[in-house]
C-alpha cells in the first residue's frame, strides 16, 4: 500500500500559513508529497520553506493561477486537482496549508487505509476538525463551523476537488472547468476516522488575518478593499474568553511556530466585546441561540449542516 500526500499553495508564507509544519506533519506517514506551487509574489518565500524540509519525498510542481477562468474560489479546486493528478499512491492524503495532523493519529490513519484498501465501497476517509481561533489556546465552537471533512481519497481519476477545495466528489466526464457543478456528481462513500485535523487558519497576527481574509475574498468574489493589503486594520477576534479553552496537546511540528507567537497583547482576553462593530445583529443572535442548543443540549452535534459524503459504518 502506498499513500501520497498533496496540497496546493500560493503566497502562503507572506500570509502566515504554517505550510512547512503542515507538510512535515504527515511526511512520516506518506511515501511522497506533491505540492502544486502557484506563481507567488516576489516577496514570498514559500518554495524556500518547503525545500528547507530537505525531503526526497517532496515533489514541487510550478503552476500559474487563473482566477478569471476559475472564479468563485474554483481555482483552489483546480490547483488541488493538478497536485492530485501527479500522485501515485493508492490513497491520497490532502492537506491545506493551514491544516496539521497530530502524530498521535498516524497509526490509526495507516491502519484504516490498510484495512480498507480492497473495500471499493470506501472511497475516502472523514476527519474531525478543531478550528483554533486567535491564539493556540482557544477554538471555535459556534454554529456554522464545519465539524468534519474528507481529507483522504482513493486514487481515482473521476474523484475531483469540489467547489473551492473544501471537499471532494466523484464527477464522471468532468469538463475540467466547473468545480461547483452538482448535477451528475456523486458524494463519496467514506469511513470516519478517530482523528482530527488541527486547523490553524484563524491563528495569525490581527493585521495578517485581515490580509488573509482579503486574499480569500479576492479569489472568491474579486471584491476587495485594496487598503486591506496596503494598510490593513487589525482583525477583531472578539472576546477570547467566549471561546472554549483547548486542553490537549499540539502536534510536535508546531512547537517552534507556537513559540513564535507575539500578538497576545493585541487580543481581547475578556468575555465582552470592545468593538461597536461586534454588536448583536439578528444573524448573530440566531447563531448564539443555535450554538447554545448544539453545545448544551445536543452534545456538540451541529444543526443544519451540509454533509458532502455518504458515511459507511
Amino acid at each position: 500500500m502506498k499513500i501520497s500526500g498533496f496540497t496546493m499553495v500560493k503566497n502562503v508564507s507572506k500570509l502566515y500559513y504554517p505550510i512547512k509544519e503542515s507538510i512535515a506533519s504527515i511526511l512520516d506517514l506518506v511515501d511522497e508529497f506533491v505540492v502544486a506551487l502557484g506563481d507567488c509574489d516576489p516577496d514570498d518565500n514559500t518554495q524556500e520553506l518547503i525545500e528547507s524540509l530537505n525531503s526526497p519525498k517532496i515533489k514541487i510542481i510550478h503552476t500559474t493561477w487563473d482566477t478569471a477562468k476559475y472564479p468563485r474560489g474554483m481555482e483552489n479546486a483546480h490547483q488541488t486537482d493538478i497536485a492530485k493528478a501527479e500522485c501515485t499512491g493508492d490513497w491520497l492524503f490532502y492537506l491545506q496549508a493551514d491544516e496539521v495532523v497530530h502524530e498521535k493519529y498516524h497509526a490509526e490513519i495507516k491502519s484504516m487505509c490498510e484495512k480498507n484498501l480492497d473495500d471499493e465501497r470506501v472511497e475516502g476517509f472523514l476527519f474531525n476538525y478543531i478550528h483554533f481561533w486567535g491564539d493556540f489556546d482557544h477554538y471555535q465552537h459556534k454554529h456554522g463551523w464545519y465539524p468534519s471533512e474528507i481529507r483522504i481519497v482513493r486514487n481515482k481519476k473521476d474523484i475531483h476537488s469540489w467547489k473551492s477545495a473544501q471537499s471532494f466528489r466523484r464527477i464522471p466526464n468532468f469538463d475540467g472547468l466547473n468545480y461547483r457543478v452538482k448535477e451528475g456528481t456523486f458524494k463519496l462513500g467514506v469511513k470516519k476516522l478517530e482523528a482530527y485535523i488541527y486547523h490553524y487558519g484563524w491563528v495569525r497576527p490581527p493585521k495578517l488575518m485581515t490580509k488573509k481574509s482579503a486574499s480569500l475574498n479576492k479569489i472568491h468574489s474579486n471584491k476587495v478593499d485594496e487598503n486591506d493589503f496596503i494598510k490593513p486594520k487589525e482583525f477583531d477576534y472578539g472576546p477570547m474568553l467566549q471561546f472554549p479553552k483547548f486542553k490537549g496537546t499540539h502536534p510536535k511540528v508546531m512547537k517552534d511556530w507556537i513559540a513564535a507567537m507575539d500578538w497576545k497583547d493585541q487580543l481581547n482576553y475578556s468575555k465582552y466585546s470592545k468593538s461597536p462593530e461586534n454588536r448583536l445583529t439578528k444573524k448573530a443572535i440566531k447563531v448564539k441561540i443555535l450554538t447554545w442548543i448544539e453545545n448544551n443540549l445536543l452534545g456538540g452535534k451541529k444543526l443544519f449542516t451540509t454533509k458532502n459524503y455518504k458515511l459507511i459504518k
